[in-house]
């Protein structure tokens, strides 16, 4: 059994990442932790084998959680979970051992992925503990890092919803739509808008208002959430 600790504040990610380790055979959950510093007393003790890692946490950057992790002598394998798609974030990300770097909003399909080809790594390197040629090594590291076969879940297309994410953000932080409001602008179906919105609201980059009137069932209106970085494109690597 692979031992996975999840660090990460945000509520929905965390659950997300949670249910999906718990759903991958061959791996359990160690721990979910929402703080750097949290995580790294957890890290002086053994039993974990790989970290699901937030790069923005409400005490530090992951990144130095990982210097401080790395300067104490741990190799744990790290997994970073983030918005961020700033080059010299990845950069530094790498350079401090990060085995793969996945963006949010992601689906189960492809962190199902990523865990099964990093589980296929540990058991190569277990059965062939010294690699006799370059062949060898090639192959062990195309089982971490081969080629992604995911996409977006079906129905959700990258342009279109690139395009409710300009809709929705072109409305200000704090502004609410509704789905017939970004219907309009994609010139789409409400059905088709409002199923890009609640996939916005499941990876928690848009947030769902009920805006109440004197009689029936209040209609729902969305806004970018606070905080989230402005570069973010959930349509890639997801």
């Amino acid at each position: 059994m692979i031992e996975v600790l999840v660090v990460e504040d945000e509520p929905v990610a965390a659950e997300a990442l949670v249910e999906y380790v718990n759903r991958t055979a061959g791996f359990g959950i160690a721990g979910h932790l929402r703080t750097g510093g949290e995580a790294i007393q957890r890290l002086a003790a053994d039993g974990i084998d790989l970290v699901l890692l937030a790069i923005f946490l409400p005490d530090m950057s992951g990144l130095d959680l990982l210097r401080r992790v790395r300067g104490a002598g741990n190799t744990v394998d790290v997994f970073a979970i983030t918005r961020a798609r700033d080059l010299a974030i990845v950069q530094a990300a790498v350079s401090l051992g990060v085995a793969q770097y996945l963006l949010k909003p992601f689906t189960f399909r492809i962190v199902q992925q990523r865990l099964e080809r990093y589980q296929g790594y540990r058991s190569r390197a277990i059965a062939h503990p010294f690699a006799v040629d370059q062949h060898e090594i090639d192959h062990l590291l195309s089982a971490l890092r081969g080629a992604d076969h995911c996409d977006l879940p079906k129905g959700i297309s990258r342009d279109s919803l690139q395009a409710v994410i300009t809709a929705v953000r072109q409305c200000g932080t704090g502004s609410r739509v509704s789905a017939d409001d970004v219907a309009h602008t994609l010139g789409a179906s409400r059905v088709t808008a409002r199923r890009y919105l609640e996939y916005l609201v499941a990876s928690g980059l848009v947030l769902r208002h009920a805006r109440y009137q004197h009689a029936g069932r209040p209609p729902n209106e969305f806004s970018w959430a606070p905080g989230t970085e402005p570069s973010v494109d959930p349509s890639q690597g997801s």
